[in-house]
């Protein structure tokens, strides 16, 4: 409680400097000026060829266009980054926040007076996982939510494609608990669940640039990375999927989330199985 309070409390911070900070000098649809905390910047972009998509040079002095850069872009640009650090820092440090649930939840005591109530172990530990993703799905509508009604408020531009952002940490989230609930009852043991879990974050970054990697493999171990690509969840490829449906841009293909959700879903299930089984 006093984690999630202080994530609140954190997250509160964030949002209210950003509201009072940010001062944007629109013209015309582009923002002439930026004032944050005092700083003043005239934020600007490449002119790009808009064939080939190459930056254009200036015809006399040879260096590159700029122009001002526009509200759209703008605000684009910021809740990319706004859900790029959510995502990947948000998630570590809510499987962070939600261990000591995990731990007080399988602690030698408090899971045999648990166990002892008129309840089936599968609603008792469906009840466990349904609070913890609940806790991390309040503080992600916090925070997500308020910075994106600060820029929208500020800008004008209600981008809501990028309130997806909040499903989607929320659901991988869930993916990656699974490693951390699974371990838990498996073995009992909270620290290999937690190095586990980041472990599994780890290899799905080295999984992510697989085109580079299995070319260099010999056949039998290039076979077993690509094996291991579907296996695993996808964790970074699926921040990239949400960053394109924030910026407006074709998804190409949902299989990384896809995959990802099965794994935890696959994961759950032996938790599960393991958890209605052992004798605690």
């Amino acid at each position: 409680m006093k984690i999630t309070l202080g994530l609140f409390v954190v997250t509160t911070i964030a949002w209210l400097m950003l509201s009072f900070a940010l001062s944007l000098d629109v013209v015309e649809g582009s923002i002439a000026a930026v004032r944050i905390f005092g700083l003043v910047d005239e934020p600007t972009q490449f002119v790009r060829d808009p064939e080939t998509g190459e930056v254009i040079r200036d015809v006399e002095t040879g260096n590159l266009q700029r122009q001002a850069l526009s509200l759209d872009s703008f605000v684009i640009g910021i809740n990319r980054f706004v859900f790029s650090l959510a995502y990947i820092f948000g998630i570590l440090i809510g499987l962070f926040a939600t261990m000591p649930l995990v731990t007080g939840f399988l602690e030698q005591g408090r899971i045999d007076l648990l166990l002892s109530k008129p309840i089936s172990r599968t609603k008792l530990l469906a009840g466990h996982i349904a609070g913890v993703l609940l806790v991390v799905f309040l503080l992600t509508v916090y925070l997500i939510g308020g910075v994106w009604f600060v820029i929208a408020f500020k800008t004008g531009i209600w981008q809501f494609e990028f309130l997806l952002a909040i499903p989607t940490i929320t659901i991988m989230f869930a993916v990656i608990f699974s490693v951390v609930l699974t371990t838990s009852v498996a073995s009992r043991s909270t620290g290999l669940a937690l190095v586990l879990a980041y472990g599994t974050i780890f290899v799905s970054a080295i999984l992510a640039i697989r085109d580079q990697i299995v070319p260099q493999l010999s056949e039998f171990w290039g076979s077993l990375f690509v094996g291991m690509y579907h296996v695993l969840p996808n964790y970074f490829e699926v921040m990239q999927i949400m960053t394109q449906l924030a910026s407006k841009e074709t998804v190409t293909s949902f299989y990384p989330f896809v995959s990802s959700v099965l794994f935890g879903i696959t994961l759950y299930v032996f938790g599960f199985i393991i958890f209605s089984r052992r004798d605690f």
